[in-house]
């Protein structure tokens, strides 16, 4: 049984806008200077209280869990608007009917929370298609491999036949971690260098570049 395990944020969705949108506004309400953009870019797919941490390096713990929440009042506002878009790639939704029309099994291991996962691959028509979803809410943040773990365990997958793909460093440690395959796209909010150096053993340039690595896995 083939497994390949999606990130979410850089990977299957471009997220930025609302990701920088939500955190400006969360430190903005807790009296605090917004990270430049670029920072916020950097912690996507780390667990929110993970990445207020590194946003925030001199805050205390409670400093760090109120921005959390803040920033999920924030993005809570901005989906009660309807002002998050988190549009597809271009090419993923193809990808994914196809692997699945395959027989590959699929997951979603992300830092999302099972809320805002569930609403994205319900907005893009994609939830039928995969038989796990592990989110930060039930896990310890990325680069820990428990998500993967699990997403092996409810898809009664071979570990040498599954793959990890995302767009950070964060998810292929993890796969690193999880002893599986990592695969990098370039597409998301970490460079091509980085993901080698952390262990990727390929990153794909396009949807169709990851279909034939995805595709030479036996």
């Amino acid at each position: 049984m083939r497994l390949a395990i999606f990130d979410c944020d850089g990977t299957l969705v471009d997220s930025q806008a609302d990701i920088c949108a939500a955190m400006d506004a969360a430190f903005a309400a807790a009296g605090l200077v917004p990270p430049e953009r670029h920072a916020t870019r950097r912690v996507v797919g780390l667990s929110l209280h993970e990445a207020m941490r590194q946003l925030h390096p001199a805050g205390a713990h409670e400093d760090h869990a109120s921005l959390t929440e803040l920033y999920k009042d924030a993005f809570r506002a901005r989906r009660a608007a309807g002002a998050v878009a988190e549009p597809l790639y271009e090419g993923i939704a193809g990808l994914v009917e196809q692997l699945a029309a395959e027989g590959w099994q699929l997951a979603v291991a992300t830092g999302k929370s099972d809320r805002g996962l569930a609403h994205c691959l319900a907005t893009h028509g994609l939830t039928r298609h995969f038989v796990s979803l592990q989110t930060a809410d039930r896990h310890p943040s990325k680069p820990d491999p428990s998500m993967i773990e699990q997403c092996i365990a409810d898809a009664g997958a071979d570990r040498h036949r599954t793959a990890m793909i995302g767009d950070t460093v964060y998810d292929i440690v993890m796969a690193r971690n999880a002893g599986v395959r990592g695969i990098g796209v370039d597409w998301g909010y970490h460079e091509t260098e980085e993901l080698f150096e952390a262990g990727a053993e390929a990153v794909a340039t396009s949807i169709a570049e990851l279909r034939a690595l995805l595709g030479a896995i036996e």
